[in-house]
């Protein structure tokens, strides 16, 4: 056992409502919402905890968390002989505290005492929705290295991005001299960093928070107990406040992130695995992505033309073409449909012939896409059921709008989780 596996404990932070990734997260918490066809949000921080070394993890939920807690419960097992383990620790009403979490400071605070029956010398904060492949022991040695009491992950944004993040500057040593959050455009001259030459001349000239910290143990409680006691936020109150009386470190990551805040982002971030070479690699045996391992069958595909894609197992295609899209587990899709720039996120069952000639009697679509529909620009969310002859052409031209059975955001046409899209519909 390395030291440290017992030197860190890493929180994840399961995140508020979600309300801008709905109606993904109309029924599920956006560490839930699943991703790649196969994996959920959640998996890529524990997966780089556990490449990292780091095996004892807390996932901290509160909204919709009832397929988050059933995906972890089913998926993290760690061996009878190690100490380590992915538990949930719920928002949870106790005599001193009646209220839910208030933000992400406030999560932590109240999750203490669950926590501090470990022995660690450090906890690692990190968010659940955020797509990245990170070694954080690097980043711990830095912290250690640099006598830091709080370590802030970093990362090189441009002028366009600097405006949606907390940004901040450091010194020669590393060292986080000020910080602010989400700064107007017009005072950016004032906050350029030296981020490298490389980063620089890709215009990426300001240094923002990754919402990825270390603390050393002391220095959390004395913050989160003593120093703030009211705060609810990291971002927005305990980091800006300690830069003058804590040692507040900068460890720069220069790989590929993203943020999935919102539909675009999500919807992009997908898409973006079926380039040639990816910039988040899901084939590096070194950075391997967990996830719950199913007992499905191989995809089986016949007469289509597969351009960019990703399919999962346990896939049914006899789609005619396949372009530049992402398509989940159990994903069914009829003879003549043609799939273009869009993420079909699967199924979590397959029906039986007599289930379908029971539907197909009661004029119910089988469930996953018939035939001869043409999907471009869109997200099919699990288990819905669309006919034959079914159109859904998103992109710029259409207006953002919330129906019953699909909402569109950013002319990405997102259909909603169990819909019923019956033959010849058209959006």
């Amino acid at each position: 056992m390395t030291s440290i596996s017992k030197s860190v404990v890493a929180v994840i932070l399961g995140g508020g409502a979600g309300s801008r990734l709905y109606p993904l997260t109309a029924s599920r918490s956006k560490p839930a919402v699943p991703i790649a066809g196969k994996y959920r949000l959640v998996d890529i921080p524990i997966s780089n905890c556990i490449n990292s070394h780091i095996n004892r993890m807390f996932v901290l939920t509160q909204f919709n968390s009832a397929s988050l807690n059933k995906h972890i419960k089913n998926t993290y097992h760690f061996s009878a002989f190690s100490t380590g383990f992915v538990d949930i620790l719920a928002a949870e009403q106790t005599p001193d505290n009646p209220g839910w979490f208030q933000g992400t400071a406030d999560a932590v605070r109240q999750s203490l005492r669950h926590i501090s029956n470990l022995e660690f010398e450090y906890i690692l904060i990190l968010s659940g929705d955020q797509l990245y492949q990170m070694d954080f022991s690097d980043m711990l040695n830095n912290h250690i290295k640099n006598e830091a009491d709080i370590s802030i992950a970093t990362i090189p944004v441009d002028e366009r991005d600097a405006p949606e993040f907390g940004i901040l500057k450091s010194n020669e040593a590393g060292m986080i001299t000020s910080f602010i959050e989400k700064p107007k455009k017009e005072i950016l001259p004032d906050w350029v960093s030296d981020t490298g030459t490389e980063m620089q001349q890709n215009g990426k000239h300001y240094l923002a928070s990754m919402g990825i910290y270390i603390f050393s143990k002391q220095v959390l409680y004395q913050l989160l107990n003593e120093v703030h006691p009211t705060a609810t936020d990291f971002g927005k109150e305990i980091i800006p406040n300690s830069i003058v009386s804590f040692k507040v470190a900068s460890y720069q990551y220069e790989g590929y992130w993203t943020d999935i805040g919102n539909i675009h982002s999500f919807f992009e971030a997908n898409l973006s695995l079926t380039d040639d070479i990816p910039p988040f690699n899901l084939f590096d045996n070194t950075k391997t992505v967990y996830s719950r391992a199913r007992m499905l069958p191989p995809a089986k595909i016949s007469g289509t033309t597969l351009e960019k894609t990703i399919i999962a197992e346990g896939s049914i295609i006899n789609a005619s073409r396949l372009e530049q899209s992402v398509v989940g587990i159990r994903s069914r899709i009829g003879h003549g449909t043609t799939v273009v720039n869009s993420y079909i996120m699967g199924n979590d069952f397959y029906e039986t012939i007599e289930e379908m000639e029971v539907n197909k009697k009661k004029g119910l679509p089988m469930i996953g896409i018939g035939e001869r529909c043409y999907i471009k620009d869109a997200i099919i969310d699990k288990n819905c059921r669309i006919g034959n002859d079914v159109r859904i052409n998103g992109g710029k031209h259409l207006a953002n709008t919330d129906h019953s059975l699909y909402a569109i955001k950013d002319g990405i046409i997102v259909v909603k989780k169990m819909a019923v899209l019956p033959d010849g519909f058209v959006i």
